[in-house]
Order: structure tokens, then sequence, then C-alpha cells
């Protein structure tokens, strides 16, 4: 089964690391990828840009509304994810494990994914 990770930590904690500090933990991630890939276990993975290029389309509204930035204010944001293909639960926590070593602070949201439609451009 594919299971989603989500990354949570605080945006302004890690938008004031050094590119040295971003560079180490980027290495130290890579590491955990590498891993995962030779086990053929990592599927997509992306690391967003920083919430305030976001933009927010609100279904509620008729006509729907656009906005600026986030939906909601919180003291952790969205910060990425990747896509794993785990055997269970348990499996899944443990990729998310060796991630968290690997990039401390923040949490990791874990959830099945239902559907999945992988690029058609793509052999």
């Amino acid at each position: 089964m594919q299971y989603a990770i989500l990354c949570y930590n605080s945006e302004a904690t890690i938008s004031a690391w050094t590119k040295e500090e971003d560079d180490a933990c980027m290495t130290r991630l890579a590491v955990v990828q590498d891993s995962l890939i030779q086990r053929g276990k990592l599927g997509p993975v992306a690391r967003l840009l920083p919430t305030t290029t976001a933009t927010t389309l609100r279904k509620d509204h008729e006509p729907p509304l656009v906005i600026d930035g986030p939906f909601a204010e919180t003291k952790e944001q969205l910060l990425g994810f990747y896509v794993v293909d785990a055997e269970s639960l348990d499996e899944a926590l443990d990729i998310a494990r060796d991630l968290g070593r690997a990039n401390p602070g923040g949490s990791y949201e874990i959830r099945p994914i239902g559907l999945y439609h992988p690029d058609p451009r793509r052999p």
C-alpha cells in the first residue's frame, strides 16, 4: 500500500536555517531516500515553497473565493511530503522514524493513499 508522509514543521524555524544547515539536513535526508530507492519503496517527494507563495481557493463561496496565503494559521506548516510503498502502517512509521532522525523537529502525518495516478508521461 502507498502512504503519504506529510512533513510539518515551523516554517519560521526552517526558513531561519543558514544555507549550510539546510544543505546538511538535505544531505542526511538523501541518505534515507537513497536507501528507500534501493528497496523500491520511494515514490514522489516534494518540498513546498513557503506559505507566503500560497494561494487558497475557498470552495464554500459562490463563486469560489481566491485569497493569498495558506488556508489557516497554525504553529506548524505543511512543508512537503513523501509517497512511500509500505507493506503496513508499521513499515510506513519506521520510514517516518528514519526520516525524523535525519530531520528532527516538527511532525510527520502518515496517511494511506486511496487513489494514485502516476505521471502518464513517465515510462
